[in-house]
């Protein structure tokens, strides 16, 4: 299934092997290395990241093949959680991939693997693909695409400045 949102992301879910993945795809209007900062370095990050409402008090990242992050979560109401994971490929401006969990998870939640891909879309603006899986349950692929969807409006908003500054 291929469809658009209000934003212009083509959303589409692929099962393969029984598998449930999420792929996304956006045009921002800034150039890769732009977003590629946003991306990876933990001040830019915690300025988009997460669903509407919630904030990001601490990022800390070794951002390199076998590295880890870790990302505090804050929702507007309840507890502080983190996502965990460990990066299995930097390339920047082109791409970065890492395993994505939660430190305690929902027994619907087990680790997936995110990759972003940067394409040049005519030099002042970016493609960003984001693929995501595989998830436990369509439920958890839908609660993590409301989440991207979110996020990466922000990300679009601050990348969108950076480049016009």
């Amino acid at each position: 299934m291929v469809d658009l949102d209000a934003f212009g992301w083509r959303r589409f879910v692929v099962t393969h092997d029984g598998g449930l993945r999420l792929h996304m795809q956006r045009v921002l209007r800034a150039p890769r290395p732009v977003v590629f900062r946003a991306l990876t370095e933990p001040q830019e990050l915690a300025k988009w990241w997460g669903p509407d409402g919630f904030t990001t008090p601490s990022v800390e990242s070794d951002l390199r093949p076998g590295g880890g992050y870790r990302i505090a979560m804050q929702p507007p109401e309840g507890d502080l959680f983190y996502l965990v994971g460990e990066f299995h490929e930097v390339d920047s401006p082109e791409r970065l991939s890492y395993t994505f969990r939660w430190e305690d998870p929902d027994p619907e939640d087990r680790e997936t693997v995110v990759t972003l891909s940067l394409r040049d879309a005519g030099g002042t603006s970016t493609e960003l693909v984001l693929t995501q899986g595989d998830f436990a349950t369509e439920r958890r692929r839908a609660l993590h695409e409301e989440g991207w969807t979110q996020s990466f409006d922000k990300l679009e908003q601050l990348v969108s400045l950076a480049a016009s500054a």
